[in-house]
């Protein structure tokens, strides 16, 4: 799996801890990492991913819908799904603010059901680390 994931673009080290159960993939300074391209790649390899938790910063947007997202590249962002910690950025929407979180993008579905990589991963923030 290390192998696999390392291959994709914009990655730059992957970390496996067979102990822990857990794989930490570093990017590249200048590296675009498509979430949805790594988990497809973990489950190519033969894998099941449990959950991916990501740290991430950015602009805090409001799509089309109204719907909060944080803007990391001007043409990528994720929605967020909605919680406490999201409302609690709705007031920096728009602004120049940098916002860094710590979230989840993805988690197994119950039971045995098979990943559904055609729906967009929404993150969940699970902290707020820093506002500058």
């Amino acid at each position: 799996m290390k192998q696999h994931l390392g291959r994709q673009s914009g990655v730059q080290n992957v970390e496996v801890s067979l102990i822990d159960g857990k794989v930490q993939v570093t990017p590249k300074e200048d590296g675009q990492i498509d979430p949805v391209q790594l988990l497809k790649a973990t489950y190519d390899s033969g894998v099941t991913a449990a959950e991916m938790d990501v740290i991430a910063r950015g602009k805090i947007v409001k799509g089309t819908s109204g719907d909060l997202a944080l803007q990391v590249e001007p043409n990528r962002s994720f929605t967020f799904e909605p919680n406490e910690l999201s409302k609690s950025l709705e007031s920096l929407a728009g602004t120049q603010t940098f916002v860094t979180v710590r979230g989840q993008l993805y988690k197994k579905p119950a039971g045995k059901k098979k990943a559904d990589f055609s729906v967009p991963l929404k993150l969940l923030i699970l902290e707020v680390q820093k506002k500058e």
